[in-house]
């Protein structure tokens, strides 16, 4: 290689590491967003390869590991509903040419999310994939992104008090006594029931629509989380207003219970967490230091999908399977996977940009969008 050519190739390789520092770093990319999905990310690692406490105590710091169950995949889904706010106009919903592209962008997002998540769900990993759960709630999503933030929250707010109650009816239909009934809860994402589940992505989607960037809604999402988390969790030690089963199933907050506390809890905490990493991201020592945990919530479904990926490869050339859980968990893989985690995302930020699925992702919507656009403006 020539000095021109050595020279030219130093130039591209500064210039793209300059203009990825600036994509993951420059205004136009909401940090705190960023930081709470890489927590979300890390606390579903935890969750499927630590052995948590059963429950957790405030005080009693061995119980601090049962803080995932549950409640990293609660913050993931209300980070969802934020970035279906965020594409479909923020603060103010698009005009309607604009939010037809949004919508059948996100329509096709969610169909290859099923896809992506059935073919996980193949590999025999032996955790609940939520992405087909995520895909559902994307489709059920989109009646609501015309609303203003307002409307949006209090709809949330009232499917998360009333939808519990329903629940252990649609838990007692006959189809969950069919031969079937596992294939079903896995290809529809049922550990995370999008009956319930829908409070948690309309909860961000209201938060976007009153501007997440704004401090005075990051200050107020802040407390209200936190109310609602007190609220939710300190009910939880009362005894159920109605005895027998169906009292029990829905006064909890149990993880994975869809109980009406776990919902006003876990949500609130979720809320809580948000706004925390929110107002951690206006300091910019911390925005910096919080590096590596941003981008890798800048490529979650890369993250996500990785971390399953290898599970299954390790499985198979460890032990010829991929179903035995525990054994998997014996091999202690949690910190190896997310240091290699943090680390790959972090240079693959930098010096390559966006996550390789976030990539396929953003370029298989592109066109159909586009296209629908230009039909609804045709008309």
């Amino acid at each position: 290689m020539s000095s021109r050519q050595r020279t030219r190739s130093l130039t591209f390789s500064r210039g793209r590491l300059r203009g990825n520092w600036h994509r993951l770093n420059g205004p136009a990319r909401i940090a705190g967003v960023d930081l709470a999905r890489g927590l979300a990310v890390i606390g579903m690692f935890a969750a499927h390869l630590l052995l948590t406490a059963d429950s957790f105590v405030w005080t009693d710091p061995s119980t601090w590991t049962a803080v995932v169950d549950g409640r990293s995949s609660i913050l993931f889904a209300t980070l969802a509903g934020v970035s279906i706010g965020l594409v479909t106009g923020g603060r103010t919903p698009f005009p309607d040419a604009r939010m037809t592209w949004a919508r059948w962008r996100l329509v096709l997002r969610a169909l290859l999310l099923l896809a992506l998540g059935i073919l996980l769900i193949l590999t025999g990993v032996p955790v609940f994939v939520i992405l087909p759960a995520y895909a559902i709630l994307f489709l059920l999503a989109l009646p609501f992104t015309r609303l203003r933030a307002g409307t949006v929250l209090w709809t949330a707010a009232g499917l998360a008090v009333i939808m519990p109650f329903v629940q252990p009816v649609f838990e007692a239909l006959p189809i969950w006594d069919a031969p079937f009934r596992d294939e079903l809860d896995a290809v529809i994402g049922w550990h995370y029931p999008f009956t319930v589940w829908i409070a948690f992505v309309l909860a961000g989607l209201g938060v976007a629509r009153a501007g997440v960037t704004r401090l005075s809604v990051q200050v107020r999402m802040l407390a209200v989380g936190a109310v609602l988390a007190v609220i939710g969790y300190g009910l939880a030690v009362l005894p159920a207003p109605t005895g027998g089963s169906y009292g029990d199933e829905v006064w909890t907050a149990e993880p994975h219970s869809s109980g009406v506390l776990e919902v006003i809890g876990s949500g609130g905490f979720a809320i809580a967490v948000l706004a925390a990493c929110l107002l951690l991201c206006r300091l910019g020592a911390l925005r910096m230091l919080m590096l590596p945990l941003r981008a890798t919530g800048a490529m979650p479904l890369t993250a996500y999908t990785a971390q399953l990926l290898v599970w299954a490869i390790v499985m198979l050339i460890t032990f010829g399977d991929t179903t035995d859980y525990f054994g998997f968990v014996a091999l202690e893989p949690f910190w190896p996977m997310t240091i290699g985690t943090l680390i790959g995302c972090s240079a693959w930020a930098l010096l390559i940009g966006r996550g390789p699925l976030e990539w396929v992702l953003e370029r298989a919507t592109r066109s159909v969008g586009q296209d629908a656009a230009a039909s609804q403006a045709a008309r």
